[in-house]
C-alpha cells in the first residue's frame, strides 16, 4: 500500500449511488465527485515549526467527509485513491 507523507491521508472514495429522475441516465462525466471516503492510510502526523509532532485526527478505517475539490486522484495496483491533506477533511462519520 502507499504510505502518505506529512499530514496527507489516502482515501478510497465511496461511489455515489446513481439516482435518476424520470428515468434519465446521467453520464459518468456529468456526475458530482463523491465527497466521502474510507481512510486506507495515514502518516504518523505532521511536525510543527517548533519541532512538536501533532498526531493525525483520523485513523485507518474511518469514514470521512472532505472538501469538494480536495486532493489528488491516483491509481495504484488497479484501484483509484484520493490523496489529500488532513486539513481538507471536514468531518468523521459515526
Amino acid at each position: 500500500m502507499l504510505k502518505p507523507l506529512g499530514d496527507r491521508v489516502i482515501l478510497q472514495q465511496q461511489e455515489e449511488e446513481e439516482q435518476t429522475i424520470g428515468g434519465i441516465v446521467i453520464a459518468n462525466n456529468a456526475k458530482e465527485k463523491p465527497q466521502s471516503g474510507k481512510v486506507v492510510a495515514v502518516n504518523d502526523g505532521r511536525v510543527l515549526d517548533n519541532g512538536t509532532k501533532v498526531d493525525p485526527s483520523v485513523k485507518v478505517g474511518d469514514q470521512v467527509l472532505f472538501d469538494k475539490y480536495a486532493g489528488t486522484e491516483v491509481k495504484y495496483q488497479g484501484a483509484n485513491y484520493l490523496v489529500l491533506h488532513e486539513k481538507d477533511i471536514v468531518a468523521i462519520e459515526d
